[in-house]
């Protein structure tokens, strides 16, 4: 079982950039699909980015070409680069992961780390 911990959360400037990183415990980490959805205040949680095993990635449109998802399998990490940070993309960030694009529900989530972006 594969198991989540992210870092690099913090307070930006609008226009500024943060880098989010996931670390995986587990040798099957390669495997798997892996997101970064987000939570703001009050609104429900939403599918940022995602990357397959094999590296296709997708991004959410409000965040399409400002967000960037990466991941490295020999680090067992996947990051998610943020620039031009907005006030609307304050939010909970986490870190997840499924076995395959099939499977609907991810089903393995980090404790997420919080992104403030002040205007």
């Amino acid at each position: 079982q594969v198991q989540l911990v992210e870092s690099g959360g913090g307070l930006v400037q609008t226009g500024g950039s943060l880098r989010l990183s996931c670390a995986a415990s587990g040798r099957t980490f390669s495997n798997y699909v892996m997101a970064w959805f987000r939570q703001a205040p009050g609104k429900e949680r939403e599918l940022v980015a995602r990357i397959t095993s094999g590296g296709t990635t997708y991004h959410q449109n409000s965040v399409k070409g400002r967000f960037t998802i990466s991941r490295d399998n020999a680090k067992n990490t996947v990051y998610l680069q943020m620039n031009d940070l907005k006030p609307e993309d304050t939010a909970v960030y986490y870190c997840a992961a499924k076995a395959t694009l099939a499977v609907q529900k991810y089903n393995i989530w980090g404790q997420g780390t919080q992104v403030t972006v002040s205007s």
